[in-house]
């Protein structure tokens, strides 16, 4: 069974930066897509940022520039650094990976940002 674990979550002032990480384990034979995804209350899933296995990145144009995404194909983990936040990125924020051809979900880590 396969297992997303996330990180790095909490309190943070708007302006501030956090890092999320995501860990994968179990019986792992190839690791194609990663991602981040966040929902806000009230709101449906979003995706925030995505990571290719050779490293090409796609984000979500409200956190482009602020959000960086990588990746460790060694450890089997994404991170997700996040630079000056905003309220309105106030989510709970879950990992996503596609693993061994089947889709994979973290439990989420929630990120609050205050004014």
């Amino acid at each position: 069974q396969v297992q997303l674990v996330e990180s790095g979550g909490g309190l943070v002032r708007a302006g501030g930066s956090l890092r999320l990480s995501c860990a994968a384990s179990g019986i792992i034979f190839s690791i194609n897509a990663m991602g981040w995804y966040r929902q806000a209350p009230g709101k449906q899933r979003e995706l925030v940022a995505t990571i290719t296995g050779g490293g090409s990145t796609n984000y979500a144009d409200s956190v482009k520039g602020r959000f960086t995404i990588s990746r460790d194909n060694a450890k089997n983990t994404v991170h997700l650094q996040m630079n000056s936040l905003k309220p309105e990125d106030t989510a709970v924020y879950y990992c996503n990976a596609n693993v061994n051809g089947g889709d994979y979900w973290g439990k989420g880590t929630l990120v609050t940002v205050s004014s």
